[in-house]
């Protein structure tokens, strides 16, 4: 069974002549996903934000800011140009848009292109790959209003692909728990303090939202074995020597590659599995805030598996 993992992705932020954007109340978002073919199975609050976490990935409000991930089929374009006709281009600060590329790409409703076409009939914007077209790759869109993002706007996503070992196992097993995912990946240790909200697909699938004041994390795990992925991504530092959770989880899922998109955060490096960076990049959206990329490869030699057809 195949399942498309890799995901589109927007970050909205509002100007101050916009209100709360958590204001716009749960039937608002309710519409805003479904126009992205998804659904919203829960969601949970704190003081700061609110985490849904969807049929098709998360969607995470802020007052002034909206991250959100969708993966499949899903038209998450559609879902973005809605919010920029219902908030006013007026009053929007910045937007990026990305998408990975996908391993059945045919099968998508739209391309990358076809997106960026539409988006700037409402919002000038820089585009750009990075990676090669024969591999990996990434699309990002960035908008070229004067928004001075700051450094304290950092999120770090680990792309994790083919993962391998006892934890890869337990999630294709037909016993699978959310509380055994969750102490599997030891979630309360890497996120400590985190409020969290898992959901086990069926027959495969997991993942899990978790906020704690204004720091959010999302994990989506696609685990059939001719496709394997996993993303991460959080704006919690990923590279701390007392809690590197992004060496911590590659160690743990043991992928046989992998890809780090920093946004103003350093490409993430890690020991285990013993790897090396096949590629790497650095580029400015403002004077002082950098969109870092990195490709990883192990060194071990992957066996493989004919797949009947």
């Amino acid at each position: 069974m195949f399942f498309e993992g890799s995901e589109k992705k927007i970050e909205l932020i509002t100007a101050s002549t916009h209100g709360s954007l958590r204001a716009l109340g749960s039937d608002f978002w309710t519409q805003i996903v479904s126009l992205a073919k998804a659904d919203i199975i829960s969601v949970i609050h704190n003081q700061h934000c609110d985490a849904y976490l969807l049929s098709e990935s998360s969607l995470f409000v802020w007052d002034n800011r909206i991250v959100m991930l969708t993966c499949g089929l899903s038209t998450l374009i559609d879902s973005l140009l809605a919010m920029l006709e219902h908030i006013g281009v007026d009053h929007v600060a910045f937007v990026s848009y990305q998408r990975k590329n996908e391993y059945l790409a045919h099968l998508q409703v739209s391309t990358f292109a076809d997106d960026i076409a539409r988006l700037r009939q409402y919002i000038p914007g820089t585009a750009c790959r990075i990676g090669h077209l024969d591999s990996h790759h990434h699309f990002i869109f960035t908008s070229d209003t004067p928004y001075l993002l700051t450094v304290q706007d950092n999120t770090s996503e680990l792309l994790m692909y083919h993962i391998s070992g006892p934890v890869a196992e337990y999630l294709t097993s037909t016993e699978q728990t959310v509380e055994q995912i969750c102490a599997l990946l030891g979630l309360s240790k890497l996120f400590e303090g985190f409020d969290y909200d898992a959901h086990l697909f069926t027959p495969l699938g997991f993942s899990v939202n978790g906020i704690k004041d204004e720091h959010y994390f999302t994990i989506h795990i696609t685990p059939q074995e001719q496709s394997s992925y996993v993303s991460v991504e959080t704006n919690v530092d990923v590279n701390s020597p007392d809690n590197p959770i992004a060496s911590q989880l590659l160690a743990l899922l043991q992928p046989i590659s992998w890809d780090t998109i920093g946004f103003n955060a350093p490409v993430i490096a890690s020991a285990k599995p013993k790897n090396i960076c096949l590629a790497h990049c650095s580029y400015p959206i403002e004077p002082d805030y950098h969109v870092h990329f990195g490709h990883f490869q192990q060194l071990d030699s992957e066996v493989l598996s004919p797949e009947f057809m």
